[in-house]
C-alpha cells in the first residue's frame, strides 16, 4: 500500500511539474512570437539614450525618486484582486454616451474641440488638423483577452474605420492602455505621423508603422507640425509591454498649442513637482486632461490619487481641467465612481474649475466648460 501511495505521490509531482514546464515554454513562447509585445529600441537608439540625465544601465528613471517595490508577499496578496469580478469596480448599467457621425468629423474652419472615447484617449481636432491622442479603442487592455477586463462600454462614440485621415497620432507611453496594437493596426495605413516617446517607434516599426512617419521625442523636447507646436514634458510612471523590459522606453505628458488654444495631456503620473514645472514654462492651459482614474495607496507614487488630481490641475495652470483615465476599464481595486465623485469634491474645496463630459460629446474649447449632467449616477 506504502509503496503504491509513494508511487502516486511520485507520479503526481512529475504531472506537476510537466504541467509546469509546459506553460512556462507556452509563456515565453507568447512573449518571444506575439507581435503585441512590440520590439525593444536597437542598439544604435539605447547608446543615443546614455547622453540623457535620466538614462543609466539601460533604463530611463523619473525625476523624482519613485520607488516600484511592494515586496513579494503584497505582491502576491494582490494578483488575485486585480482578476476578481468585483461588482463596485465596473458599472451595473449601460454608460450614456454620444454617438458621433463620420459627416461631423468633416473639419471646416472649426473652433478647436476634442471627443473623449473614454479612459485617456481622445481625437482633438485643432487648426484643421484631426489628431488621436493615447487611442486605445480595444475591447482589453492587455496583450491577450484571458488577461484583462472588458470595456464598460460595448461600443465606441464612432468606430476607428468611420474616422477622418489622420494627421498625428500622440502617444504619452507603451503600456497596454495608451498603446494598442489592434487599434494602431487599424489606423497606421490612415495616420500621416506619429509622435512617441524614446523608444516607443520600436514597438511601431515592428507593427509595420514606416520609420519616416515616427518621431521620437525625449523630455522638454519640443517640434512644430505646421501651425501647431508640441512639447513632451515629464510625467512620473514607468514603462514596459513584456518580461523583463520595464523603464526601456520613455514615458511623459503632452503640450499641445495650436493658434487660439494651448491644452495639456497629463498622461499617466503620479503626483509630483514637474506639474509645477510644467505650468511655469507652458501654462497657463486653456484645457487640461488630468489622469484621475486606476489608483491605490500602494502604487500612489506613479498614479495620482484624485485629490492630486485637483492640485496638479492649479500646478499647471489649467483654466480647467477633465479628469481622465477612468469610465472605461477597471485596472485597480476603487468603485468606478470614486475617481469622479473624490476630484470633484476637491475641485471644489480648491476652486479648481472642472469639467466632466460625456463620452463622445464634443468639447469645445471655444464655449464656456461646464458640466451638464451626473451621468456616471444610474438613472
Amino acid at each position: 500500500m506504502g509503496k503504491v501511495f509513494l508511487k502516486l505521490i511520485k507520479y503526481s509531482m512529475l504531472t506537476f511539474l510537466t504541467i509546469l514546464v509546459l506553460l512556462v515554454v507556452i509563456g515565453v513562447l507568447f512573449v518571444k512570437f506575439s507581435p503585441e509585445f512590440g520590439a525593444a529600441p536597437d542598439q544604435q537608439s539605447r547608446e543615443a539614450f546614455q547622453k540623457l540625465p535620466y538614462f543609466s544601465k539601460g533604463k530611463f528613471s523619473n525625476l523624482t525618486p519613485t520607488s516600484m517595490e511592494m515586496g513579494i508577499v503584497k505582491t502576491m496578496q494582490m494578483i488575485p484582486k486585480f482578476f476578481k469580478n468585483d461588482p463596485i469596480r465596473i458599472p451595473d448599467f449601460d454608460l450614456p454616451q454620444e454617438k458621433r457621425d463620420s459627416l461631423e468629423l468633416v473639419i471646416d474652419s472649426i473652433p478647436g474641440r476634442l471627443i473623449w472615447f473614454g479612459h485617456s484617449a481622445f481625437l482633438l481636432q485643432m487648426d484643421g488638423k484631426n489628431i488621436l491622442i493615447d487611442p486605445m479603442f480595444g475591447d482589453v487592455p492587455a496583450p491577450n483577452p484571458l488577461f484583462g477586463k472588458k470595456r464598460f462600454s460595448r461600443e465606441l462614440p464612432i468606430e476607428i474605420e468611420k474616422l477622418p485621415k489622420i494627421d498625428l497620432i500622440l502617444i504619452s507611453h507603451d503600456h497596454y492602455d495608451h498603446l494598442d496594437y489592434g487599434s494602431i493596426q487599424k489606423l497606421a495605413s490612415k495616420t500621416e505621423k506619429f509622435l512617441v516617446p524614446l523608444g516607443v517607434g520600436a514597438h511601431l516599426q515592428s507593427w509595420g508603422v514606416a520609420k519616416e512617419s515616427i518621431q521620437e521625442l525625449a523630455w522638454w523636447e519640443e517640434t512644430q507640425v505646421d501651425s501647431m507646436k508640441f512639447a513632451f514634458t515629464p510625467a512620473r510612471h514607468f514603462s514596459g509591454r513584456g518580461l523583463g523590459d520595464r523603464f526601456a522606453t520613455l514615458w511623459g505628458s503632452w503640450v499641445i498649442q495650436g493658434t487660439e488654444d494651448k491644452i495639456f495631456f497629463s498622461g499617466d503620473s503620479g503626483y509630483g513637482s514637474h506639474f509645477k514645472e510644467i505650468g511655469e514654462k507652458y501654462g497657463p492651459f486653456d484645457f487640461a486632461m488630468m489622469e484621475c482614474g486606476q489608483y491605490n495607496v500602494d502604487w500612489k507614487d506613479i498614479h495620482m490619487m484624485p485629490e492630486d488630481t485637483a492640485q496638479a490641475a492649479l500646478d499647471v495652470r489649467a483654466k480647467v481641467f477633465m479628469p481622465i483615465h477612468w469610465a472605461a476599464f477597471s485596472l485597480a481595486f476603487h468603485p468606478w465612481t470614486d475617481p469622479v465623485e473624490r476630484v470633484i469634491k476637491r475641485s471644489t474645496e480648491l476652486n479648481a474649475p472642472i469639467f466632466v463630459p460625456k463620452i463622445g460629446a464634443f468639447i469645445e474649447l471655444s464655449q464656456e466648460l461646464k458640466t451638464q449632467e451626473a451621468w456616471w449616477v444610474k438613472p
